[in-house]
């Protein structure tokens, strides 16, 4: 059943505890099956233009979830594409203060090879195109966004990965590029040299714009290849194809640990503010226009 309202409340199951925060989560669309046959979808606007897709709303690991697909239906949107802005006020407006985030990465580092979880704590931007913030038009605010992750929700996420007996690792740097493209030998050496362990084309501006509306974020990323690979060895250079085969082989992994990573979510879990709160309430009052 879908439905479309850019202002009330949606109906959710209440599997979890009372007042419990409603969890979102942007990934695969793939991740939607896990909401299970009850799961209803509302089709949001924003003041921003249309979402990816329509916000899949139900229960995933006894929580309260509204799903996203960030790249849209049938993995439709490039990463320059994709419109950030509505999607993270889409999943603001219907009351999500705590996000789970996933994605396929290049990993940097000898700490970070493919086959690996990656929870980073920092990142370092280097998108160029994208509409990055929601201040302005009467809203003036600066984001302290010194820690972009919510350390509440990375430590909890941390347990909940190695409660799995996944190989993880808690804390690292993503670097996002803007794609489509993957990178050329000398930026990969670049990134490397700059301290980065993993790479990325969408993961930001997501977290700025979520800290800009009071949400906290906890990214997963999985690390599927090596950049460009090292000069010594390009089997596992990136390519699109490589990409999408350990990502399919890994998916049942990859959902498993999204799962534990909602599950984990504090049931009295309050984001912290990067903006005063009243500048959040603001921009969550905007108007569809």
């Amino acid at each position: 059943m879908s439905h479309e309202s850019p202002h009330r409340m949606h109906r959710i199951p209440a599997a979890d505890p009372p007042h419990a925060p409603l969890v979102g989560v942007i990934g695969g669309t793939g991740l939607q099956e896990l909401l299970g046959p009850t799961a209803d979808t509302v089709t949001m606007r924003t003041p921003y233009g249309p979402p990816s897709a329509p916000v899949a709303l139900g229960e995933l690991a006894g929580r309260r979830v509204a799903f996203l697909p960030r790249h849209g239906p049938g993995h439709a949107l490039a990463p320059h594409e994709i419109n950030y802005r509505a999607n993270i006020w889409a999943l603001g407006h219907l009351g999500v203060r705590a996000l789970v985030t996933s994605n396929a990465v290049g990993g940097l580092a000898p700490s970070t090879p493919p086959d690996t979880f990656v929870l980073p704590d920092q990142l370092i931007d280097r998108t160029r195109r994208r509409e990055d913030t929601f201040v302005g038009e009467g809203v003036v605010a600066h984001v302290a966004l010194a820690d972009p992750y919510c350390p509440v929700l990375l430590a909890a996420a941390g347990d909940a990965l190695h409660g799995l007996g996944e190989p993880t690792r808690v804390g690292g740097t993503v670097v996002v590029i803007e794609g489509p493209r993957f990178s050329t030998r000398a930026e990969s050496r670049w990134f490397r040299d700059a301290g980065a362990h993993i790479i990325n084309m969408t993961q930001y501006p997501e977290v700025a714009l979520a800290g800009e509306l009071g949400i906290g974020v906890v990214n997963l990323s999985y690390v599927t290849d090596t950049d460009a690979g090292d000069d010594a060895d390009d089997s596992d250079a990136a390519d699109a194809a490589l990409v999408l085969e350990r990502m399919a082989r890994a998916r049942p992994r990859i959902e498993a640990a999204v799962a534990a990573l909602v599950a984990a979510v504090p049931a009295s879990y309050h984001p912290r503010a990067l903006v005063p709160t009243e500048v959040s309430a603001a921009l969550l009052a905007r108007e569809v226009r």
